[in-house]
Order: structure tokens, then C-alpha cells, then sequence
């Protein structure tokens, strides 16, 4: 014992005399003194954490800029705050749908596909298969919803020609696109000019008058690119409110004879690419009409706001000129920022709304007028949509398309060729609507449509109403049936592409508490809106299923997609 108190004191008093000569103890300095290093900062404290009412409402914002987002979408919104969110998906360059059909022609041609694939019935599919692409798995994620909502404005349709060739419709969606992020201006240039319009509004192979053969200008593209594309049919005030005459009457923006000489600037196009020639049937798609300058119809013209084209000008020199008076018209900010606010965020906005709206597109803070960026922005930011001035009045109805699209991307649809291929067949068939097929020029539905009872003596309107029956309210109830209990049903593919399912793996392991998976849900699919009496439908409905998590969290994902609070955004 003595020994191992010793050998202790001895190790102590070696270490001491180990710290004097190493200069930790005692006063002497060192022969080489060191300076301290300066204290370091303390590590910056961790970026707070987003709030219930942050998540909330970005998946509020995520469902109006976006096809849909999941969880992780939702909170890198609210992390990164929804301006500068925005301002990254509108500097993205823009998924084309062209490229992805080139693609599966390049395919077909190759022989990668069956003979039995390979037909007439699949490529009129490709341009089918290229939007439901792009929705599902574009990042551009606001260009493609805004882009959608500019097919409902610029409508043209898969009728024969148009269905029959995958670069028609890809291609003019690719116009629209560029258009979400561009100058309305340049948007409405190019679209006067996409064969894809020239076939379906009949001024492709436009011919100048020719009297003694009872041949004049067509005017079916003259009519509706006023009516319908930029400045409707009755004068506007910028908060869009009618103006009217000393009558009381509503001025009308244009009539017959406008039509008449806005038909003779659209008057000598035809189809451009190889071996080009004025009267041509083949269509060529991959390029603007071409002017065709003896089929032209010569002379002045006199068009809206006192503007006259002088004689002596090209063709297209004429089309510039129009565009300019159509574009320069001061309804266009109001009536196109109108409809973009009901395909966006709600069909009833105030006229405080348009009117904020109508300025983002007059240029008053930017100095450019038609900047399709500060519009869309405009409307997105606006503080009418986070607060409405009557909640009870703000909102509007999730479209088919809009539901299916957004269960594929709220659930991380997942497809094992990556193609998400859908013919659109079954959401056709199912809810009465398809991107880009519209029945008319005048859409889907009228942006005026206000459905009997309640809506229309409030003298309010609910556009997407007009494709909401009976029959297509159970159909979209059995689709969803079909896309989360058979794997294959979500969309309906073609042969030989793989079927695309809903991925609930983020929820199984959720399902072992019921309220904490309809938080959840609440959260990604409804922005937190969900009701205590639709709540305590949904968990009985859970808890009858069984144990089973799987079973349990697709049943929720179902009975959460056909709930009212779901199918009705505000």
C-alpha cells in the first residue's frame, strides 16, 4: 500500500516538473512565446424552422403556382419564402413538349415500338403522353401551370390535323410557354401565326378578296382574337367593371366592320418549311405560317384606335401593326388579368384585384407593358389571396385535370420508364376534359358561367361548374378509386409504356396514428383547411379499414381526394 502511494507521488511530482519545463507552470516565458488565437465566432444559429401557418400557407401557394406539391415541396416553399421561390421558377428555362414528343417519334421510327404499337393510335397519343409528362415532372413547375392556363385563353383543339400530328399541339404549347414568362405582345404575335391556330381558327390558306369569284377574307381568327384572346366585347374599365354609354348601355369594343379589316391583315399565310407554296395541304408545324405576299390582301387597313396600315407595307408588316392595336387596347390588361386570376387563384376577384393586376400588365412599377412575369407574379402575390375581403366569396373548383394532376405530384407518382405516359383516354372519358381539347374555341367553360341557385343570386360566377354533373362528379370519384387501389389505373398508358401509381410510401409508416396521417394530409392536400366534421368522416372511415398501414393510408389519400374541402380550393 505504502509502495503504490509512493510510485503515485512520484508520478505527480514528474508531471509537475513536466509542466515547468514545457512552460505550463511557474513564471518563466517561453523561449518561442505564441500568440493566443483570437476567439472564434459562434456558429450561426440554425435557420428557423417554418411554422404550421408558414407550411400551411405554402401548400396554399404551392396549389395555385403548381400541378401540385408534396411535403418536401411545401416546406422548401416555406423555407425559402414565396417571392424568391417564384422568382427561381420563373427564371427556369422552360420544359419543352415538343422535344419529348420528337422523342417518341425518334422511337417510333426507329422500331422500338410493336407493330401493333406503332400505328396511327399511338402517335396521336404522343402529344397526350408529352403534357401529362410535363406536368408530372417538370421543375418549371409555375411556367407549365400558367402555360395550362393559357390553353384556355389561346384554345385550339385536337381536331383531325391538329390530333393527327404530334408537333402541332407541342409545338403551340411550347408558344405558350415561352409566353408564360415573356411579353404578352410576343405571346400574341406568335400565336396569330402558329399553324396549329391558323388550321383551327381557318386563316391558314387565307386568300385576298377576289369579288368577281365570291371569294373574301376569312374572318373566323379576325372575330375571336378580339372577342376571345385580347379585349372582349364591351368596353372596360381597369378594375375590370363595364363601362357604359350616356344610355346606360355597355359600349361594345368593335364591330362588324373591325372584324372585316382585321380579316384582311390575316389574309397570304400558309404553310412555311421545305418547298413552301401558298395553298399548300400538308401542314408544316416546326415553323411560324409563312407571308405569301400575292395572296396578301393589299391596301390600307383601318383598325381599332384610329389606327390605320398604310398601303404599300409586307404582309407581316400588316400582322405587326394589328398586334400592336390589339395589344395596345387598354381592356387587355383587364380582361386577360381577369381570367388569369380564375384559372390561378379564385373566380370571383374584386375589382381592386384586377385592378392590381391590370397595372402589373400596363408596366406602371416595371416600365414594360404586356411583361407576362410581373403579371404572373401579380397575381400569385396579390394580398387578396392570403386575405380575401370576403373569404366566403374566394376560391374556385379544382377542374379534372387540375385533381388528377395534383394527386399524381402531391404523392410522388412514380413510373419505372420515367415517361409517365397517359394517353388521357380515361380522364376524358372520366371528367369531360382534357388539356388542349376543348370542344370550342370558347374553352371547356365560359369564365362567365354562374350556375343556378345560390352562386348566380349572389351574382357571383363558378366557371368549371359548367363540366360539373352528376355523371362526371361519380366518375371522378371511380377514377381516383382507380388510381390508388389498382396500380395501374392512374393514368391510362398505351402499350408498351409502363402505368404510373401513387407513391404512398411517406405515409405507411404514418398510418400507426390516424390524426397525426390526416394532419398530414390536411397539410399537403388542403392547405390545413379541413373541417372537424369532414375530419371525423375520414378517421371513422380509417378506422374501419383495419390495422393495416398500407390499407389505411391509401383509404385516407382517397377520402381526403373526394371531400368537398379537396375538390374546392380557397
Amino acid at each position: 500500500m505504502r509502495q503504490r502511494v509512493a510510485l503515485r507521488a512520484l508520478a505527480c511530482i514528474a508531471f509537475s516538473v513536466f509542466l515547468v519545463s514545457c512552460g505550463g507552470g511557474g513564471s518563466s516565458s517561453p523561449a518561442n512565446p505564441v500568440a493566443n488565437p483570437p476567439p472564434q465566432a459562434p456558429p450561426p444559429p440554425p435557420p428557423p424552422v417554418p411554422t404550421s401557418a408558414e407550411l400551411e400557407a405554402a401548400a396554399a401557394f404551392a396549389s395555385r403556382a403548381t400541378f401540385g406539391m408534396p411535403y418536401t415541396g411545401i416546406y422548401r416553399i416555406a423555407d425559402k419564402g414565396h417571392e424568391a421561390w417564384l422568382d427561381d421558377q420563373l427564371a427556369m428555362e422552360p420544359s419543352s413538349h415538343l422535344e419529348f414528343a420528337d422523342e417518341l417519334i425518334r422511337r417510333r421510327d426507329a422500331g422500338e415500338f410493336k407493330p401493333a404499337d406503332d400505328g396511327i393510335l399511338l402517335t396521336i397519343t404522343f402529344w397526350r403522353a408529352a403534357w401529362w409528362n410535363r406536368a408530372i415532372t417538370a421543375p418549371d413547375q409555375v411556367q407549365q401551370r400558367v402555360a395550362y392556363a393559357l390553353s384556355q385563353i389561346f384554345v385550339v383543339s385536337d381536331i383531325d390535323l391538329l390530333r393527327d400530328n404530334p408537333p402541332a399541339i407541342t409545338s403551340f404549347n411550347d408558344v405558350l410557354l415561352k409566353g408564360a414568362t415573356g411579353n404578352f405582345r410576343d405571346l400574341l404575335y406568335d400565336v396569330s401565326l402558329h399553324p396549329a391556330m391558323g388550321i383551327y381558327l381557318s386563316h391558314v390558306n387565307n386568300r385576298k378578296a377576289d369579288p368577281e369569284n365570291n371569294i373574301f377574307p376569312d374572318e373566323n381568327f379576325a372575330r375571336e382574337v378580339m372577342q376571345l384572346f385580347t379585349i372582349g366585347l364591351f368596353e372596360l374599365n381597369e378594375d375590370g367593371t363595364y363601362q357604359y354609354d350616356a344610355n346606360g348601355r355597355l359600349i361594345p369594343t368593335y364591330d362588324s366592320d373591325d372584324i372585316r379589316e382585321y380579316a384582311k391583315v390575316f389574309t397570304g399565310l400558309s404553310y412555311s418549311g421545305p418547298n413552301a407554296w401558298f395553298g399548300r395541304w400538308r401542314p408544316y408545324f416546326r415553323e411560324p405560317m409563312q407571308m405569301f405576299e400575292e395572296h396578301h390582301e393589299p391596301g390600307p387597313k383601318h383598325l381599332l384606335g384610329g389606327v390605320v396600315v398604310p398601303e404599300g407595307q409586307t404582309g407581316l408588316e400588316d400582322v405587326e401593326d394589328a398586334v400592336d392595336s390589339l395589344f395596345n387596347h387598354p381592356n387587355v390588361g383587364p380582361f386577360i388579368g381577369r381570367q388569369l386570376i380564375q384559372r390561378l387563384t379564385t373566380s370571383n376577384p374584386s375589382p381592386a384585384y384586377i385592378q392590381r393586376v391590370t397595372n402589373a400588365f400596363n408596366g406602371d412599377e416595371t416600365g414594360i407593358r404586356g411583361d407576362m412575369k410581373a403579371v404572373v407574379k401579380a397575381i400569385l402575390l396579390d394580398p387578396e389571396v392570403a386575405d380575401p375581403i370576403n373569404p366566403n366569396h374566394f376560391g374556385k373548383l379544382r377542374e379534372p385535370v387540375l385533381r388528377l394532376a395534383a394527386l399524381a405530384r402531391q404523392f410522388n407518382a412514380e413510373c419505372e420508364d420515367g415517361m409517365f405516359y397517359n394517353n388521357g383516354y380515361r380522364m376524358q372519358y372520366h371528367g369531360q376534359q382534357h388539356p388542349l381539347a376543348a370542344p370550342s374555341v370558347f374553352n371547356f367553360y365560359s369564365p362567365f358561367h354562374a350556375p343556378a341557385g345560390a352562386i348566380a343570386e349572389s351574382n357571383l360566377v363558378a366557371p368549371e361548374f359548367q363540366i360539373t354533373t352528376a355523371t362526371t362528379v361519380i366518375n371522378m370519384v371511380n377514377l381516383i378509386d382507380l388510381g390508388l387501389f389498382h396500380d395501374d389505373q392512374l393514368f391510362s398508358p398505351s402499350e408498351p409504356f409502363e402505368p404510373t401509381n401513387i407513391n404512398i410510401d411517406d405515409y405507411i409508416e404514418m398510418a400507426t396514428n390516424i390524426d397525426l396521417l390526416i394532419d398530414r394530409l390536411d397539410l399537403v392536400m388542403m392547405a390545413g383547411r379541413l373541417d372537424e366534421a369532414t375530419r371525423l368522416r375520414i378517421k371513422l372511415g380509417i378506422e374501419s379499414v383495419g390495422t393495416d398501414n398500407a390499407d389505411r393510408a391509401r383509404h385516407a389519400i382517397y377520402l381526403m381526394a373526394i371531400a368537398p374541402t379537396y375538390v374546392v380550393e380557397n
